[in-house]
């Protein structure tokens, strides 16, 4: 038979500190986790606020959720009189080697990430980047998604996008429209020029402002060349530049101005 003061004093010894340590423990963990909720929702309304993207917002309360658990399971265990110093230390080694592991995704992440902070384009726009140029439909943590002129769908690594120039072509709300003409040395300059200022003054998608300008640019080998630079909304930026080539070379053809193509005059000698 047991003795009452044996078990008594096992209960007092061994049982009842366990049995405190364990509630503790739970109490702990389950407190925890509702902290840890509302430090999620919190995170949420101040992101949201300060007009961070949604796919970042969403990756930093994984992040945040995945850390502040990790925090709570270790202050439970370390209750428990688990010595969490080796499981800190181990996972901390595994941190370690999947970042090495996984170095390119992380690069991309990171990238992704100020891709999404400072949004030097956003989707929708018209970007040329990485040796690619098309329209933006995604941006993801890792990747962005463009669609060509041709339909075509390129997945782009954030890295390669990041590291190199980024031109925005949708960033402002007009553009200049640069374009060059060639003309005959036999033509009539100040005839041409005063044509293609018609012809741009007219085009109902030139803005007034700024002043388009159209000017000689160089005395080439075979022609006169002129600059043309008018300025147009962003969205019309292609047909201005379409349809005024086709209407300078129809009132040059009305006009009996010359488009020269390149030339070669050869004079052969005989030598008797």
């Amino acid at each position: 038979m047991f003795n009452v003061n044996t078990i008594n004093q096992w209960l007092a010894s061994h049982a009842m500190p366990w049995a405190v340590n364990i509630t503790l423990a739970l109490l702990i963990f389950l407190v925890g986790r509702i902290a840890v909720k509302w430090a999620i929702k919190l995170i949420d309304k101040v992101l949201v606020k300060a007009n961070v993207d949604t796919i970042l917002i969403d990756f930093i309360k994984a992040i945040a959720h995945a850390v502040l658990l990790l925090f709570v399971v270790v202050a439970s265990l370390n209750k428990l009189g688990v010595d969490t110093t080796s499981l800190v230390a181990l996972l901390g080694a595994a941190g370690l080697a999947i970042g090495l592991s996984l170095q390119g995704s992380l690069q991309n992440f990171a990238a992704g990430v100020m891709l999404l902070v400072f949004r030097p384009f956003k989707a929708g726009d018209m970007i040329e980047a990485a040796g690619t140029s098309g329209v933006v439909e995604q941006i993801t943590i890792f990747t962005c998604k463009l669609r060509t002129g041709d339909n075509k769908e390129v997945i782009v690594p954030n890295k390669s996008i990041y590291e190199g120039n980024i031109i925005n072509y949708s960033a402002r709300d007009t553009r200049r429209v640069d374009m060059s003409f060639g003309i005959g040395y036999q033509s009539d300059l100040k005839k041409a020029k005063s044509v293609l200022e018609e012809v741009v003054r007219a085009h109902p998608l030139v803005l007034a402002e700024p002043v388009p300008l159209v000017a000689v640019s160089a005395l080439a080998d075979s022609s006169v060349n002129f600059v043309v630079r008018p300025w147009a909304k962003t969205a019309d930026y292609w047909t201005v530049f379409y349809e005024i080539n086709e209407q300078v070379k129809l009132r040059f053809d009305q006009e009996g101005i010359e488009i020269p193509f390149p030339q070669m005059d050869i004079h052969i000698q005989k030598v008797s």
